[in-house]
């Protein structure tokens, strides 16, 4: 391992700085696409329900647990399980981790590309006047098709995200997430408030607030248990990372709690921007979401071309849509660029342009896979890029993570790095029974759960 010490690393700024980057790392497309589509898909307010609690009792314990882990090394996700088990395959999980960022940027960024070409196709008119929803089907599909547009928009993408983590931990990712994320927070508040004010949006809150306990069933209880895990990207090591920049003054309690809360809330939000606009539109309900694109590439463009103000909601949305990808692809990048700064004694500016460059030729058959290039559709390329690294890898990893706390470091080593900080941990039994019970128990039920749904 290399012998940095934090100062040549790099550090945040600010407890707030951290809550900012972690927050913008788990805020993502996520919320603002994926938690929509299956609020849509599964039952509507229950699944918001399980949601929640699943968010509490999961995803807060394993959150912490990563902080913990990650300041405690102030190492990327290799270097930490080397520093407390040297040489052991417990670090194969770190190069995973590792590997898996990079690789869930490649076709990430080509999602967040189709977010830049709807933002400028909004920006320029093409869902002005009355379309249908198989108008706006084909517009995606047509789109999609077109491999140049495709490789320029990841391009785009992938160079703005390499550009800021190459400007390092301060500079670059606390500089643009402090300035993202109240940008992100203050739009999607005043699309959700457009919304609520919408004819009709009465309806929507009902269908997305009032639980139906009749719909209660356990694949609304797995699919809410695996978006609220995978909505705060747990498991691959961002977590981990960007706490290893953390001072042991910082209270990692109280950290994991606001970025738990901050993701569900742009989550909660986005809800509330969809569901009743959706139901104030005529002839759109949640069955015609499509599991492939989604409300934002089908249903959004139809929606926009017929509510009052639709220009300006859909302007403001696809931007919207648009940071909220970008402060995540910046997380995605920071996971392996830690990891060559750190073990490998490159400096930044190489492990950023390499890595970037890497995670852009990786992506170009994501970005081929949807009508570009027939083979590469054939294949399903960025579908199964997704099953693999978005959702394999990211809950193996999380299982790793409250195994390797609560058998190998052990959880009494782990509640001493908490305490440096947060002296009165009050929700230290709750957490403590989630690391080494509940969360790897729910984990490995996930992931016979996603081999079910994959054949």
């Amino acid at each position: 391992m290399s012998g940095l010490d934090q100062s040549q690393r790099g550090s945040w700024g600010s407890k707030i700085a951290f809550v900012f980057a972690a927050s913008g790392s788990a805020i993502g497309l996520g919320n603002i696409w994926r938690f929509p589509l299956m609020v849509g898909l599964n039952g509507g307010a229950i699944f918001v329900f399980c949601y929640i609690l699943a968010i509490i009792f999961i995803g807060f314990p394993v959150m912490l647990a990563e902080f913990t882990l990650g300041r405690h090394t102030a190492k990327n996700p290799v270097g930490a399980y080397n520093a407390i088990k040297p040489h052991s395959f417990w670090q194969l999980f770190g190069y995973m981790g590792a590997l898996g960022g990079a690789c869930i940027l490649s076709y990430y960024g080509v999602i967040a590309g189709w977010a830049l070409g709807y933002f400028y196709k909004t920006v320029t008119g093409a869902f002005r006047g009355d379309i249908t929803l198989a108008q706006s089907d084909a517009l995606f599909q047509n789109f999609a098709a077109n491999p140049l547009e495709m490789i320029f928009y990841l391009f785009v993408i992938v160079a703005i995200t390499t550009y800021v983590v190459s400007k390092g931990v301060r500079a670059g990712i606390e500089r643009w997430t402090k300035m993202l994320m109240p940008v992100l927070l203050g739009l999607i508040i005043l699309l959700a408030i457009r919304a609520v004010t919408l004819p009709g949006a009465s309806t929507g809150l009902s269908f997305y607030l009032k639980p139906d306990f009749s719909k209660l069933n356990t694949t609304v209880i797995f699919f809410a248990l695996g978006q609220a895990f995978f909505s705060l990207g747990l498991g691959v090591g961002t977590m981990i990372t960007y706490a290893s920049y953390l001072s042991k003054k910082d209270n990692l309690v109280t950290s994991a709690g606001w970025v738990s809360f901050s993701d569900t809330l742009i989550a909660f939000f986005a809800g509330i921007i969809i569901f009743p606009t959706l139901f104030a539109t005529p002839g759109v309900s949640p069955e015609n979401f499509s599991i492939d694109t989604g409300l934002m590439f089908q249903v959004f463009p139809l929606i926009i071309s017929k509510i009052p103000g639709g220009y300006f909601f859909g302007v403001l949305f696809f931007f919207l849509l648009l940071l909220a990808a970008l402060t995540s692809t910046v997380s995605m990048l920071e996971i392996p660029v830690a990891y060559f700064v750190d073990e490998r004694n490159w400096s930044r500016q190489k492990a950023t342009f390499i890595v970037g460059g890497f995670c852009f030729f990786l992506g170009i058959p994501s970005a081929l896979s949807v009508g570009g290039v027939e083979t590469f559709t054939r294949w399903g390329f960025l579908s199964k890029m997704d099953l693999v690294f978005g959702n394999i890898v990211l809950a193996v990893g999380a299982l790793a993570i409250c195994l390797f706390i609560s058998y190998v470091w052990k959880v009494k080593n782990a509640l001493k790095e908490i305490a440096s900080g947060n002296a009165r941990f009050r929700l230290k039994p709750l957490w403590v029974f989630s690391v080494k019970y509940l969360a790897p128990v729910v984990i490995i039920i996930i992931l016979i759960f996603i081999r079910k749904l994959t054949g």
